[in-house]
Protein backbone atom coordinates (compact mmCIF):
# COMPACT_ATOMS: atom_id res chain seq x y z
CA UNK A 1 0.00 0.00 0.00
CA UNK A 2 1.41 3.45 -0.87
CA UNK A 3 -0.65 5.71 1.48
CA UNK A 4 1.04 9.05 3.30
CA UNK A 5 -1.78 10.11 6.72
CA UNK A 6 -1.51 13.68 6.91
CA UNK A 7 -3.03 17.32 8.07
CA UNK A 8 -3.93 19.41 5.17
CA UNK A 9 -3.53 22.46 7.40
CA UNK A 10 -0.15 21.43 8.88
CA UNK A 11 2.30 23.46 7.09
CA UNK A 12 4.95 20.58 7.94
CA UNK A 13 3.18 17.90 6.48
CA UNK A 14 2.69 19.98 3.39
CA UNK A 15 6.17 20.93 3.22
CA UNK A 16 6.93 17.29 3.56
CA UNK A 17 4.71 15.91 0.63
CA UNK A 18 5.86 18.48 -1.39
CA UNK A 19 9.47 16.97 -0.95
CA UNK A 20 8.45 13.79 -1.57
CA UNK A 21 6.83 14.53 -4.96
CA UNK A 22 6.88 12.95 -7.23
CA UNK A 23 3.94 10.88 -5.83
CA UNK A 24 2.52 8.14 -8.52
CA UNK A 25 0.04 5.67 -7.26
CA UNK A 26 -0.02 7.44 -3.49
CA UNK A 27 -3.01 8.11 -1.73
CA UNK A 28 -3.38 10.92 0.69
CA UNK A 29 -5.72 11.05 3.47
CA UNK A 30 -6.32 13.59 4.95
CA UNK A 31 -6.83 13.06 9.06
CA UNK A 32 -9.19 15.71 9.80
CA UNK A 33 -11.57 15.64 7.08
CA UNK A 34 -11.57 11.53 6.72
CA UNK A 35 -11.06 9.99 10.26
CA UNK A 36 -8.35 6.96 10.97
CA UNK A 37 -10.62 3.55 11.03
CA UNK A 38 -9.49 0.83 13.12
CA UNK A 39 -8.42 -1.20 10.35
CA UNK A 40 -5.57 1.43 9.43
CA UNK A 41 -4.10 1.90 13.08
CA UNK A 42 -4.34 -1.85 13.22
CA UNK A 43 -2.03 -1.84 9.96
CA UNK A 44 -0.40 1.08 10.73
CA UNK A 45 0.81 -0.51 14.39
CA UNK A 46 1.91 -3.89 12.49
CA UNK A 47 3.95 -2.20 10.49
CA UNK A 48 5.45 0.37 13.88
CA UNK A 49 5.49 -2.16 16.04
CA UNK A 50 3.20 -0.73 18.80
CA UNK A 51 0.43 2.67 18.95
CA UNK A 52 2.92 4.26 21.47
CA UNK A 53 5.56 4.98 18.34
CA UNK A 54 2.33 6.71 16.09
CA UNK A 55 1.73 8.74 18.78
CA UNK A 56 1.96 12.59 19.31
CA UNK A 57 3.14 13.93 22.75
CA UNK A 58 3.65 16.76 20.88
CA UNK A 59 -0.47 17.46 20.54
CA UNK A 60 -1.85 20.51 22.14
CA UNK A 61 -4.84 17.93 24.26
CA UNK A 62 -1.72 15.80 25.07
CA UNK A 63 -0.47 18.84 27.18
CA UNK A 64 -4.25 20.18 28.24
CA UNK A 65 -5.37 16.74 29.49
CA UNK A 66 -2.39 16.37 31.52
CA UNK A 67 -2.04 12.90 30.09
CA UNK A 68 2.05 13.24 31.26
CA UNK A 69 1.17 12.60 34.53
CA UNK A 70 -1.35 9.32 33.45
CA UNK A 71 0.27 5.76 32.67
CA UNK A 72 -0.73 5.14 29.34
CA UNK A 73 -1.05 1.81 27.79
CA UNK A 74 -1.35 0.34 24.43
CA UNK A 75 -4.96 0.44 24.26
CA UNK A 76 -4.86 4.06 25.48
CA UNK A 77 -2.38 5.31 22.88
CA UNK A 78 -4.85 3.40 20.18
CA UNK A 79 -7.79 5.38 22.15
CA UNK A 80 -6.60 8.68 21.83
CA UNK A 81 -5.87 8.32 18.13
CA UNK A 82 -8.54 7.10 16.77
CA UNK A 83 -10.74 9.97 19.14
CA UNK A 84 -8.63 12.68 17.62
CA UNK A 85 -6.32 13.02 14.79
CA UNK A 86 -4.16 15.16 16.63
CA UNK A 87 -2.96 12.36 18.26
CA UNK A 88 -1.13 10.69 15.70
CA UNK A 89 2.41 11.30 14.57
CA UNK A 90 2.37 12.68 11.37
CA UNK A 91 3.02 12.18 8.76
CA UNK A 92 2.41 8.87 8.55
CA UNK A 93 3.64 7.41 5.12
CA UNK A 94 3.43 3.50 4.41
CA UNK A 95 5.26 2.29 1.04
CA UNK A 96 6.43 -0.96 0.01
CA UNK A 97 5.55 -2.79 3.17
CA UNK A 98 7.35 0.03 5.48
CA UNK A 99 6.18 2.71 7.80
CA UNK A 100 7.56 5.94 8.37
CA UNK A 101 6.35 8.09 11.36
CA UNK A 102 6.72 11.99 11.70
CA UNK A 103 8.69 14.61 10.35
CA UNK A 104 12.37 14.37 11.22
CA UNK A 105 14.93 14.81 8.78
CA UNK A 106 16.23 11.38 9.03
CA UNK A 107 12.48 10.11 8.87
CA UNK A 108 11.96 11.94 5.78
CA UNK A 109 15.66 11.45 3.80
CA UNK A 110 14.54 7.67 4.94
CA UNK A 111 10.99 7.59 3.63
CA UNK A 112 12.57 9.74 0.26
CA UNK A 113 14.86 6.59 -0.35
CA UNK A 114 12.27 4.27 -0.05
CA UNK A 115 9.87 6.21 -2.43
CA UNK A 116 12.26 6.94 -5.00
CA UNK A 117 14.25 4.22 -4.83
Amino acid sequence: MKKIYYLSTCDTCKRIIKELEPLEAFELQDIKTSLITENQIKEMQDLAGSYEALFSKRARLYKERNLKEKPLEEKDYKELILEHYTFLKRPVILNKGQIFIGNSKKIVEAAKQNIHS
